[in-house]
């Protein structure tokens, strides 16, 4: 095997059993990935710098195609079900062997970096990649080592081994399709085959860590960050896709420490990553002009963004390769982002809902018990049109605002959750970006510039002591008057024309919070059950 680029580590491919391969690149430079991506047509450069690849068949993440194995150091951590699903070791030896046979004679790439901004608590991580935009992808996510006696020494305390061309056999291999995401905590190490979608590398890192970090006191979180006037005055942003995670985070009179993965210490947050991974379509240059920013920058990757083959511009509003298209980039390229990823307490934690019912209040002061049953909710809703067969809204519950990558019972998170905002007096907030003045197809979005309005209110300390209402339905308390919000958006109900309906619609989705928690019932504080909405 020739190993080739600027640093080579001494902990070398050969401890990974893998001989006889081809050239291996080890940590290049930005440069030289375009140069091997655009060499290798995997990509293409577009107009203004940054480059596009196609995933093909997969353009998100495949929740069915992922599993753990089921070993003796892990199997009574692990939380097993329909989103931790086993597959025996055996399985994991034989596609491993497989793989290796596969990777005779082609050409590799490596990065090594690290996944945790804070040194105490990171995880040095190899990935080993077929694609040279995945070896870019992840030299974006993850955090660089920029030191040439440390990338020397490296040794890796997980590896990815993401290779796309190879395929599995489910009938031969227990796998649920071709395609496989396979985690072995025991081994250290993720096998990653028959899909190109670079998502499954980060996630799967993050599941790790969200395995980890607990038996230490940190508690992970799949949510976005920033701080005001100082490092002690942090924000939490927890919420699924399209809930607004990123954009409210991307605030200009904020420091964004990341928008993605985090961790919270005994000492304060610190980003997981290196990078961002936002979505694409439809993005609004004056809306979010910082991430549009991004897709004119040198270094992103663009997936599954269409282009014009004739001038390579692109097209962020065409969706008819996918809903779901994304771009990688640094951390660095945004102008108003902490570089050491570090920071303090929060002084709040927002809760975000794109509730397409249009029932639930605009924005709402959780007390800690509220927070945690809401945190275990998870809620969103998806509306007509995201998804194939979806007509009209339907809700969503993700335990922990992360549920596909949680290992562990989401009590052992909400545990900690729970235990870190009393011992800091950290407030928690409910914010719903979702519709007013009726559900989706009759009411409208709640406009973002209220809603950022009514975060900034919140985190700014003026609603602390304001003069609130409690909510008859969801037991919320519910602020009166929010300065740059018009009064009756605050009050969900009055924006109906038929109040009748919107108390049947409250009544029924507070009927589904109730349903879905029964699965945490016996897990939970007789307080925390309270919590739930009556109806």
């Amino acid at each position: 095997m020739e190993n080739v680029g600027p640093v080579v580590s001494r902990f070398g491919l050969e401890n990974l059993g893998i001989t006889n391969a081809g050239a291996i690149h080890w940590n290049l430079p930005v440069a030289r990935l375009y140069e091997e991506s655009l060499n290798r047509k995997e990509s293409i450069l577009t107009a203004h710098g940054p480059l596009v690849a196609r995933t093909g068949e997969h353009t998100g993440r495949s929740p069915l195609d992922r599993f753990i194995v089921r070993e003796s150091t892990s199997e009574g951590q692990v939380w097993w079900g329909k989103v931790n699903r086993p597959i025996e070791p055996d399985r994991f030896r034989n596609l491993q062997r497989l793989l290796r046979a596969y990777l005779q004679k082609r050409d590799l790439f490596v990065f090594d970096g690290y996944a945790g901004a804070d040194e105490r608590y990171r995880l040095p991580v190899r990935f080993v990649t077929e694609f040279a935009w995945h070896n870019l992808f992840v030299r974006n996510m993850f955090v660089r080592e920029d030191d040439p006696a440390r990338l020397e020494v490296f040794e890796p305390g997980f590896t990815v081994l993401a290779f796309p061309g190879f395929h599995a056999d489910p009938d031969d291999d227990g796998t649920h399709s071709r395609a496989f995401i396979v985690l072995d905590l025991a081994a250290r190490m993720v096998l990653i085959g028959g899909t190109a979608y670079a998502g499954e590398m980060k996630k799967s890192i993050f599941t790790v860590m969200n395995y980890r970090l607990p038996s230490v006191g940190v508690l992970p979180m799949h949510c976005s960050a920033n701080y005001g006037a100082d490092r002690d005055d942090v924000a939490l942003f927890f919420g699924l896709s399209g809930t607004g995670k990123t954009t409210l985070s991307a605030d200009p009179g904020r420091t964004l420490i990341g928008d993605d993965e985090h961790g919270w210490s005994d000492d304060g947050v610190f980003n997981m990553e290196g990078g961002c991974y936002a979505k694409m379509i439809r993005l609004d240059p004056e809306g979010e002009p910082e991430i549009f920013a991004t897709t004119r920058s040198f270094g992103t990757v663009l997936e599954n963004v269409v282009v014009d083959p004739r001038t390579r511009e692109i097209d962020l509003d065409d969706d008819s390769l996918t809903e779901n298209t994304r771009g990688s980039y640094p951390i660095s390229q945004l102008p108003n982002a902490d570089q050491g990823g570090v920071a303090g307490h929060p002084r709040n934690v927002v809760l975000l809902t794109c509730d397409a019912f249009g029932v639930l209040p605009p924005i709402a002061r959780l007390s800690a018990d509220q927070a945690l049953y809401h945190f275990l909710s998870g809620y969103t809703a998806k509306v007509a049109g995201t998804e194939r067969g979806v007509t009209e809204p339907a809700a969503t519950f993700s335990t922990c605002f992360g549920a596909p990558f949680m290992p562990r019972h989401p009590g052992v998170y909400a545990d900690l959750l729970g235990a870190k905002l009393r011992r800091h007096g950290a407030r928690a907030w409910l914010i719903n970006t979702g519709w007013t003045g009726g559900g989706y197809g009759v009411g409208s979005r709640i406009r973002l510039r209220h809603t950022r309005a009514m975060v900034t209110a919140a985190l700014s300390g003026v609603l602390n002591d304001a003069e609130t209402r409690v909510d008859p339905v969801f037991g919320l308390e519910v602020p009166r008057a929010v300065e740059g919000v018009p009064s009756e958006i605050l009050d969900p109900r009055s924006t109906w024309a038929d109040p009748d309906a919107y108390d049947e619609q409250a009544a029924r989705l507070a009927g589904m919070f109730r349903d879905n928690f029964e699965q945490f019932a016996d897990g939970v504080s007789d307080e925390v059950k309270a919590s739930a909405p009556g109806g």
